[in-house]
Protein backbone atom coordinates (compact mmCIF):
# COMPACT_ATOMS: atom_id res chain seq x y z
CA UNK A 1 0.00 0.00 0.00
CA UNK A 2 0.99 3.75 -1.00
CA UNK A 3 0.76 5.98 1.94
CA UNK A 4 2.00 9.21 2.77
CA UNK A 5 5.31 8.28 4.56
CA UNK A 6 6.17 9.50 8.39
CA UNK A 7 9.33 7.95 9.53
CA UNK A 8 9.14 7.68 13.19
CA UNK A 9 11.96 5.70 14.92
CA UNK A 10 11.98 4.13 18.14
CA UNK A 11 14.24 7.03 19.73
CA UNK A 12 12.18 9.70 18.11
CA UNK A 13 9.11 7.76 19.97
CA UNK A 14 11.11 7.57 23.46
CA UNK A 15 12.03 11.14 23.49
CA UNK A 16 8.18 12.60 22.62
CA UNK A 17 7.57 10.68 25.43
CA UNK A 18 9.84 11.90 28.09
CA UNK A 19 9.02 15.39 26.77
CA UNK A 20 4.90 14.95 27.38
CA UNK A 21 6.03 13.52 30.94
CA UNK A 22 4.95 10.08 32.15
CA UNK A 23 0.98 10.47 31.22
CA UNK A 24 0.83 11.75 27.94
CA UNK A 25 2.87 11.33 24.52
CA UNK A 26 1.72 13.78 21.70
CA UNK A 27 1.11 12.35 18.38
CA UNK A 28 3.52 14.14 15.81
CA UNK A 29 2.36 17.48 14.21
CA UNK A 30 1.65 20.91 15.42
CA UNK A 31 -1.59 21.16 18.05
CA UNK A 32 -4.44 23.69 16.72
CA UNK A 33 -4.60 26.90 18.39
CA UNK A 34 -5.62 26.00 21.94
CA UNK A 35 -5.15 22.50 22.29
CA UNK A 36 -3.23 20.62 24.54
CA UNK A 37 -0.25 19.46 22.60
CA UNK A 38 -0.38 16.26 25.00
CA UNK A 39 -3.92 15.29 23.61
CA UNK A 40 -3.45 15.83 20.20
CA UNK A 41 -3.73 12.81 17.48
CA UNK A 42 -3.26 13.38 13.86
CA UNK A 43 -5.17 11.23 11.49
CA UNK A 44 -2.46 10.71 8.42
CA UNK A 45 -3.57 10.32 4.74
CA UNK A 46 -2.69 7.22 3.20
CA UNK A 47 -3.69 6.01 -0.48
CA UNK A 48 -5.21 2.74 0.19
CA UNK A 49 -7.01 1.15 2.41
CA UNK A 50 -5.77 -1.20 6.06
CA UNK A 51 -6.71 -4.21 6.66
CA UNK A 52 -8.42 -4.64 9.75
CA UNK A 53 -7.49 -7.75 11.45
CA UNK A 54 -5.83 -6.99 14.95
CA UNK A 55 -2.32 -7.89 13.27
CA UNK A 56 -0.68 -3.92 13.27
CA UNK A 57 0.44 -4.19 9.39
CA UNK A 58 3.93 -1.94 8.53
CA UNK A 59 0.68 0.63 7.50
CA UNK A 60 0.67 2.11 10.91
CA UNK A 61 4.33 2.83 11.02
CA UNK A 62 3.33 6.31 9.07
CA UNK A 63 1.36 7.26 11.70
CA UNK A 64 2.36 9.05 14.69
CA UNK A 65 1.15 7.81 18.05
CA UNK A 66 -0.48 9.64 21.22
CA UNK A 67 0.53 7.55 24.33
CA UNK A 68 -2.64 8.48 26.81
CA UNK A 69 -2.45 7.00 30.39
CA UNK A 70 -5.45 5.83 31.26
CA UNK A 71 -5.61 5.36 35.46
CA UNK A 72 -9.03 6.18 37.03
CA UNK A 73 -11.67 4.32 38.20
CA UNK A 74 -15.59 5.59 38.78
CA UNK A 75 -16.13 3.33 41.57
CA UNK A 76 -14.63 0.33 44.12
CA UNK A 77 -16.62 -2.79 43.93
CA UNK A 78 -17.78 -4.12 47.37
CA UNK A 79 -16.63 -7.79 45.60
CA UNK A 80 -13.57 -6.55 45.19
CA UNK A 81 -11.31 -5.57 41.73
CA UNK A 82 -8.73 -7.67 40.58
CA UNK A 83 -8.52 -5.88 37.49
CA UNK A 84 -5.50 -3.14 36.15
CA UNK A 85 -5.22 -0.16 37.67
CA UNK A 86 -3.85 2.34 34.75
CA UNK A 87 -2.55 0.99 31.37
CA UNK A 88 -1.10 3.47 28.55
CA UNK A 89 -3.27 3.68 25.38
CA UNK A 90 -1.36 3.84 22.27
CA UNK A 91 -3.58 5.59 19.63
CA UNK A 92 -2.78 6.13 16.29
CA UNK A 93 -4.92 6.65 13.19
CA UNK A 94 -5.46 6.54 9.08
CA UNK A 95 -7.63 8.05 6.67
CA UNK A 96 -8.58 7.57 2.98
CA UNK A 97 -11.13 9.14 0.64
CA UNK A 98 -13.80 7.14 2.45
CA UNK A 99 -12.85 5.57 5.18
CA UNK A 100 -11.09 6.59 9.40
CA UNK A 101 -9.36 4.13 10.89
CA UNK A 102 -7.55 3.90 14.11
CA UNK A 103 -5.11 1.61 16.25
CA UNK A 104 -5.45 1.10 19.90
CA UNK A 105 -2.68 -0.92 22.11
CA UNK A 106 -2.67 -1.35 25.71
CA UNK A 107 -1.43 -3.78 28.07
CA UNK A 108 -3.57 -5.91 29.79
CA UNK A 109 -1.54 -9.12 31.63
CA UNK A 110 -4.79 -11.35 31.24
CA UNK A 111 -7.01 -11.99 27.79
CA UNK A 112 -10.47 -11.98 29.09
CA UNK A 113 -13.47 -13.54 27.16
CA UNK A 114 -15.53 -15.94 29.57
CA UNK A 115 -18.29 -13.05 29.90
CA UNK A 116 -20.71 -14.81 32.82
CA UNK A 117 -20.05 -18.88 30.87
CA UNK A 118 -21.67 -21.94 32.06
CA UNK A 119 -19.20 -24.70 34.21
CA UNK A 120 -20.46 -27.88 33.99
CA UNK A 121 -20.70 -29.04 38.02
CA UNK A 122 -19.79 -32.37 39.84
CA UNK A 123 -23.51 -33.32 40.07
CA UNK A 124 -23.87 -33.27 36.55
CA UNK A 125 -25.78 -29.57 36.77
CA UNK A 126 -24.29 -26.62 35.06
CA UNK A 127 -23.63 -23.49 36.97
CA UNK A 128 -23.60 -19.92 35.40
CA UNK A 129 -20.97 -18.46 36.78
CA UNK A 130 -21.42 -14.56 37.95
CA UNK A 131 -20.36 -12.88 41.27
CA UNK A 132 -22.03 -9.61 41.20
CA UNK A 133 -21.37 -6.31 43.06
CA UNK A 134 -23.46 -4.08 45.42
CA UNK A 135 -24.76 -1.87 42.24
CA UNK A 136 -25.59 -5.31 40.45
CA UNK A 137 -22.90 -5.35 38.01
CA UNK A 138 -19.64 -8.01 37.45
CA UNK A 139 -16.28 -7.51 38.05
CA UNK A 140 -15.08 -11.58 37.62
CA UNK A 141 -16.77 -13.26 34.98
CA UNK A 142 -17.03 -10.81 32.13
CA UNK A 143 -15.13 -9.38 28.96
CA UNK A 144 -11.75 -7.02 27.96
CA UNK A 145 -13.04 -4.15 26.41
CA UNK A 146 -12.49 -0.82 24.95
CA UNK A 147 -15.11 2.38 24.37
CA UNK A 148 -14.79 5.40 22.23
CA UNK A 149 -16.93 8.51 22.97
CA UNK A 150 -16.87 11.27 20.17
CA UNK A 151 -18.57 14.46 20.43
CA UNK A 152 -21.24 15.18 18.39
CA UNK A 153 -22.98 18.35 19.56
CA UNK A 154 -22.96 18.20 23.88
CA UNK A 155 -21.34 21.05 25.37
CA UNK A 156 -18.27 21.20 27.38
CA UNK A 157 -16.92 17.89 26.27
CA UNK A 158 -14.60 19.56 23.85
CA UNK A 159 -12.64 20.71 27.31
CA UNK A 160 -13.72 17.73 29.37
CA UNK A 161 -14.21 15.52 27.52
CA UNK A 162 -16.62 11.88 29.06
CA UNK A 163 -16.56 13.58 32.47
CA UNK A 164 -19.73 15.87 30.63
CA UNK A 165 -21.56 12.70 30.69
CA UNK A 166 -20.73 10.73 33.45
CA UNK A 167 -23.34 11.00 36.33
CA UNK A 168 -22.55 10.03 39.68
CA UNK A 169 -25.37 9.27 42.69
CA UNK A 170 -25.06 11.32 45.71
CA UNK A 171 -26.13 9.36 48.55
CA UNK A 172 -28.40 6.96 46.49
CA UNK A 173 -30.32 9.49 44.17
CA UNK A 174 -29.61 10.12 40.71
CA UNK A 175 -31.54 13.41 39.21
CA UNK A 176 -34.08 12.63 41.24
CA UNK A 177 -34.69 9.01 41.50
CA UNK A 178 -33.19 6.23 43.17
CA UNK A 179 -29.96 4.14 41.87
CA UNK A 180 -27.94 2.43 43.25
CA UNK A 181 -25.61 2.42 40.25
CA UNK A 182 -21.88 3.26 40.63
CA UNK A 183 -22.47 5.96 37.33
CA UNK A 184 -25.37 6.47 34.31
CA UNK A 185 -24.06 8.31 30.72
CA UNK A 186 -26.59 11.02 29.68
CA UNK A 187 -26.55 14.50 28.08
CA UNK A 188 -27.54 17.40 30.07
CA UNK A 189 -29.92 18.88 27.42
CA UNK A 190 -32.67 17.73 25.14
CA UNK A 191 -30.90 17.27 21.53
CA UNK A 192 -27.09 16.82 22.72
CA UNK A 193 -25.84 13.48 21.68
CA UNK A 194 -22.64 11.75 22.00
CA UNK A 195 -21.15 8.50 19.59
CA UNK A 196 -20.09 5.60 21.26
CA UNK A 197 -18.20 3.05 19.65
CA UNK A 198 -17.73 -0.08 22.04
CA UNK A 199 -15.66 -3.00 21.38
CA UNK A 200 -16.58 -6.46 23.59
CA UNK A 201 -14.04 -9.07 23.24
CA UNK A 202 -16.74 -11.80 23.48
CA UNK A 203 -19.74 -10.55 22.17
CA UNK A 204 -18.35 -7.90 19.38
CA UNK A 205 -15.16 -9.26 18.45
CA UNK A 206 -15.29 -12.74 17.01
CA UNK A 207 -17.84 -11.02 13.82
CA UNK A 208 -15.14 -8.17 13.23
CA UNK A 209 -17.37 -5.36 14.80
CA UNK A 210 -17.75 -2.85 17.42
CA UNK A 211 -21.38 -2.08 18.62
CA UNK A 212 -22.21 1.34 17.36
CA UNK A 213 -24.29 2.83 20.06
CA UNK A 214 -24.98 6.60 21.08
CA UNK A 215 -25.43 8.96 24.30
CA UNK A 216 -28.05 11.08 24.82
CA UNK A 217 -30.38 12.68 27.58
CA UNK A 218 -33.30 9.61 28.57
CA UNK A 219 -33.10 9.06 32.22
CA UNK A 220 -34.29 6.34 33.85
CA UNK A 221 -38.32 6.96 33.05
CA UNK A 222 -37.34 7.62 29.59
CA UNK A 223 -37.40 5.28 26.67
CA UNK A 224 -33.67 4.33 26.90
CA UNK A 225 -31.24 2.54 29.39
CA UNK A 226 -30.83 6.32 30.76
CA UNK A 227 -28.59 7.95 28.03
CA UNK A 228 -27.35 4.94 26.68
CA UNK A 229 -28.79 3.24 23.22
CA UNK A 230 -27.78 0.73 20.78
CA UNK A 231 -28.00 2.32 16.96
CA UNK A 232 -31.06 0.63 15.19
CA UNK A 233 -30.57 -2.78 14.07
CA UNK A 234 -32.28 -4.59 11.81
CA UNK A 235 -31.08 -7.91 12.60
CA UNK A 236 -28.41 -9.89 14.29
CA UNK A 237 -26.18 -9.04 17.20
CA UNK A 238 -25.05 -11.14 19.84
CA UNK A 239 -27.85 -12.56 22.86
CA UNK A 240 -27.42 -14.56 26.08
CA UNK A 241 -27.01 -18.73 25.27
CA UNK A 242 -29.33 -19.73 28.16
CA UNK A 243 -32.34 -22.47 27.43
CA UNK A 244 -35.74 -21.95 28.16
CA UNK A 245 -35.69 -23.05 32.26
CA UNK A 246 -32.55 -21.15 32.78
CA UNK A 247 -30.92 -24.13 34.06
CA UNK A 248 -27.83 -24.37 31.34
CA UNK A 249 -26.68 -23.52 28.04
CA UNK A 250 -29.23 -23.74 24.72
CA UNK A 251 -26.56 -23.81 22.60
CA UNK A 252 -22.94 -24.92 21.99
CA UNK A 253 -20.83 -24.79 18.47
CA UNK A 254 -20.79 -27.44 15.80
CA UNK A 255 -17.14 -27.87 16.53
CA UNK A 256 -17.51 -28.96 19.98
CA UNK A 257 -15.05 -28.71 23.33
CA UNK A 258 -15.66 -25.71 25.50
CA UNK A 259 -14.98 -22.02 24.54
CA UNK A 260 -16.00 -18.73 26.09
CA UNK A 261 -18.59 -17.61 22.95
CA UNK A 262 -20.54 -20.05 20.71
CA UNK A 263 -20.51 -18.14 16.95
CA UNK A 264 -24.09 -17.96 15.81
CA UNK A 265 -22.94 -19.58 12.05
CA UNK A 266 -21.86 -22.57 13.76
CA UNK A 267 -24.15 -23.18 16.67
CA UNK A 268 -25.80 -26.44 17.48
CA UNK A 269 -28.43 -27.58 19.93
CA UNK A 270 -26.65 -28.01 23.55
CA UNK A 271 -25.55 -31.44 23.68
CA UNK A 272 -24.75 -32.35 27.83
CA UNK A 273 -23.08 -35.35 26.85
CA UNK A 274 -20.34 -33.72 25.12
CA UNK A 275 -19.28 -32.21 28.37
CA UNK A 276 -17.79 -33.47 31.36
CA UNK A 277 -17.62 -31.90 34.51
CA UNK A 278 -15.39 -28.66 34.66
CA UNK A 279 -15.92 -28.03 31.07
CA UNK A 280 -17.09 -24.24 30.23
CA UNK A 281 -19.18 -23.12 27.70
CA UNK A 282 -19.49 -19.17 26.35
CA UNK A 283 -22.71 -17.77 28.17
CA UNK A 284 -23.27 -15.14 24.85
CA UNK A 285 -23.86 -16.47 21.33
CA UNK A 286 -21.62 -13.65 18.65
CA UNK A 287 -23.69 -12.62 15.83
CA UNK A 288 -22.64 -9.61 13.53
CA UNK A 289 -25.51 -7.14 13.71
CA UNK A 290 -27.43 -6.20 10.50
CA UNK A 291 -28.25 -1.94 9.75
CA UNK A 292 -26.59 1.22 11.32
CA UNK A 293 -25.11 -1.02 14.52
CA UNK A 294 -23.03 -2.46 12.46
CA UNK A 295 -21.24 0.45 11.17
CA UNK A 296 -17.95 0.21 12.99
CA UNK A 297 -15.79 -2.58 11.63
CA UNK A 298 -13.41 -4.04 14.24
CA UNK A 299 -11.00 -6.72 15.45
CA UNK A 300 -8.97 -6.98 18.69
CA UNK A 301 -6.10 -9.59 18.97
CA UNK A 302 -4.32 -10.50 22.49
CA UNK A 303 -0.49 -11.17 22.43
CA UNK A 304 1.42 -11.43 25.44
CA UNK A 305 0.00 -9.42 27.52
CA UNK A 306 -1.28 -7.01 25.44
CA UNK A 307 -4.40 -5.88 23.10
CA UNK A 308 -3.54 -4.54 19.81
CA UNK A 309 -7.40 -3.48 18.36
CA UNK A 310 -8.06 -1.87 14.88
CA UNK A 311 -11.24 -0.29 13.84
CA UNK A 312 -12.66 1.27 11.01
CA UNK A 313 -15.78 2.78 10.17
CA UNK A 314 -17.03 5.41 7.12
CA UNK A 315 -16.11 8.79 7.28
CA UNK A 316 -19.77 10.01 7.08
CA UNK A 317 -23.12 7.03 7.57
CA UNK A 318 -25.74 7.82 5.85
CA UNK A 319 -28.38 5.03 7.86
CA UNK A 320 -31.66 5.72 9.72
CA UNK A 321 -30.75 7.90 12.83
CA UNK A 322 -27.28 8.76 11.59
CA UNK A 323 -27.16 12.55 11.74
CA UNK A 324 -27.69 12.52 15.81
CA UNK A 325 -26.15 8.92 16.42
CA UNK A 326 -22.86 9.15 14.43
CA UNK A 327 -20.30 11.72 14.20
CA UNK A 328 -20.13 12.99 10.93
CA UNK A 329 -16.34 13.36 9.44
CA UNK A 330 -17.29 15.51 6.67
CA UNK A 331 -14.81 18.67 7.00
CA UNK A 332 -11.24 17.36 7.51
CA UNK A 333 -10.13 21.00 8.41
CA UNK A 334 -11.70 21.28 11.44
CA UNK A 335 -11.11 18.89 14.88
CA UNK A 336 -13.11 16.02 16.14
CA UNK A 337 -13.12 15.53 20.29
CA UNK A 338 -13.51 12.31 21.54
CA UNK A 339 -12.43 10.06 24.96
CA UNK A 340 -11.28 6.27 25.62
CA UNK A 341 -12.38 4.22 27.70
CA UNK A 342 -10.37 0.06 28.78
CA UNK A 343 -12.68 -2.66 30.81
CA UNK A 344 -10.28 -4.86 31.98
CA UNK A 345 -12.91 -8.06 32.48
CA UNK A 346 -15.18 -5.80 33.49
CA UNK A 347 -19.38 -4.95 33.00
CA UNK A 348 -19.38 -0.74 33.68
CA UNK A 349 -15.84 -0.06 35.83
CA UNK A 350 -13.26 0.99 33.00
CA UNK A 351 -10.28 2.93 33.51
CA UNK A 352 -10.59 6.35 31.98
CA UNK A 353 -8.56 9.89 31.50
CA UNK A 354 -9.44 13.26 31.86
CA UNK A 355 -10.15 15.89 29.30
CA UNK A 356 -11.34 15.22 25.58
CA UNK A 357 -8.32 14.04 22.85
CA UNK A 358 -8.48 16.21 19.53
CA UNK A 359 -8.34 14.72 16.58
CA UNK A 360 -7.33 16.36 13.29
CA UNK A 361 -6.66 15.51 9.86
CA UNK A 362 -3.45 15.71 7.61
CA UNK A 363 -4.59 17.44 4.30
CA UNK A 364 -3.78 14.97 1.33
CA UNK A 365 -0.76 17.38 0.73
CA UNK A 366 1.42 19.55 2.22
CA UNK A 367 1.15 23.14 1.46
CA UNK A 368 5.20 24.55 0.67
CA UNK A 369 6.61 21.43 -0.28
CA UNK A 370 7.82 21.31 -4.17
CA UNK A 371 6.95 18.16 -6.15
CA UNK A 372 9.89 16.74 -5.12
CA UNK A 373 9.13 16.73 -1.71
CA UNK A 374 5.34 16.09 -2.12
CA UNK A 375 6.42 12.71 -4.11
CA UNK A 376 8.85 11.84 -1.06
CA UNK A 377 5.90 12.02 1.08
CA UNK A 378 3.62 9.34 -1.07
Amino acid sequence: MVLYERVITQVALAAVAVAAGPALAAGDGEAPAGVDSGLHLVSYRTAGSVAVDGKDGGEWAAAAPLIVTVDELPYKPDTGYRGIDATDVEIRSLHDEGHLYMLFRWADPTLSTARWPWVKQADGGWKQMKALDSTGHENDWYEDKLSVFWHINERGFEKKGCDMSCHIAADGWLDGVRDSSAGRHYTDQPGETLDMWHWKSARTNPVGQADDQFVNDDRKDGPGNWGRNSDIKHGGGYFTNINADKTGPAWMSARGGDSNYVLDAEKVPFDDSRFKAGDMLGGVVAAPFIGPEADVTATGRWHDGEWTLEIRRALVTTGEGSDMHDVQFTDLSKPYHFGVGVFDNTQINHLYHRKAITMTFEPAYTAGLDGSEQEARR
